[in-house]
């Protein structure tokens, strides 16, 4: 009895243990409905990004929120006349008939469009006023609506996202709400973010560093040596942690260029986040990182690191 018992369990934990294997030792490409970074929205639909992306409402420098309390030339009541700008980096831009840059969160959603920025974050980021918005020039009107936030204003959404000004941004054509806390972007006409290129969700590219991943804005992203890929991916990064250093969530592996494809994975956190992984090791990008190409997290407290193509943490001590 005690011997088919015995025999009972070995199957058991052989049969657990491959499945890890498999998870992680053979190409796996995350479920649909992947929070990719510009996937299309069509009118009032899911844009490719959602929520889930980072941990934690707090506010201040480097969390995303941006300044708090103080509110520049982007706190104007109305949106009136919707236009296009173009900005050399970002390509063609969303503004309000001041000029003034409109900006999109992360952590909202398009379907159904909800609003997560309240209180401190709504004083940085002030919402734009459904009130008055009219598309201009090269808008569709189309893809203008509203949602109902939680003290019963109505706020102005563009393909189903709620749309936002920057405190910070005193002058028409300032964008330096871009890649804050690696939540916040400039809205382009069509309410997805403003790219002068598409990426794929990650991609690989040439710096100083070697080759190493980005994302699908362009920001390196990097690996936590704490974390652990075997037999399943666990990320070491919580709370404060992951405010500093938002996850990467999970793309299709289809929608990648020059990663390997071994252990390119999506798994859910205990928080619920979802996450992408290369080499089944998570990642993530760096909230110092304001521009593409920025690698301000490179060897950052001995443990953040820059991903190759391969999963490894690109100039970690051996």
């Amino acid at each position: 009895m005690n011997t088919s018992w015995r025999s009972a369990s070995l199957v058991a934990t052989a049969a657990a243990v491959l499945a890890l294997t498999t998870a992680c030792g053979q190409d796996s490409s995350p479920a649909a409905g992947s929070q990719n970074v510009g996937a299309t929205a069509p009118v009032g639909g899911v844009g490719g990004v959602g929520t889930g992306v980072g941990a934690g409402a707090g506010t201040g420098a480097g969390n995303g929120y941006g300044a708090d309390g103080q509110q520049g030339a982007g706190a104007s009541k109305t949106a009136g006349q919707l236009a296009v700008s173009t900005n050399a980096e970002l390509g063609k831009l969303l503004t309000d008939s001041a000029g003034m840059t409109l900006y999109r969160f992360d952590q909202d959603t398009a379907e159904p469009p909800k609003s997560n920025c309240d209180g401190d974050c709504a004083k940085a980021w002030p919402p734009v006023p459904a009130d008055d918005a009219t598309a201009g020039a090269g808008i569709d009107k189309a893809l203008l609506g509203e949602v109902t936030r939680a003290d019963g204003t109505k706020q102005l959404t563009i393909a189903g996202w709620p749309a936002y000004r920057y405190a910070k941004d005193t002058k028409a054509g300032d964008v330096t709400g871009q890649g804050v806390g690696g939540k916040w972007y400039a809205m382009a006409p069509n309410g997805k973010k403003a790219s002068l290129a598409s990426l794929p969700g990650l991609s690989v590219k040439k710096t100083e560093l070697g080759e190493i991943v980005v994302d699908r804005n362009g920001m390196t992203v990097y690996r936590f040596m704490k974390d652990k890929a075997w037999p399943k991916p666990v990320s070491a990064c919580t709370g404060a942690c992951l405010e500093k250093w938002p996850a990467v969530a999970p793309v299709k592996a289809a929608d990648t260029k020059g990663v390997e494809k071994k252990g390119l994975m999506g798994f859910t956190r205990p928080d619920g986040v979802k996450q992408m992984t290369v080499d089944c090791w998570p990642i993530y990008t760096f909230s110092g990182d304001k521009a593409p190409g920025d690698t301000n997290g490179q060897g950052v407290g001995g443990t953040w690191y820059a991903v190759s193509p391969d999963g490894k943490p690109v100039g970690a001590p051996k």
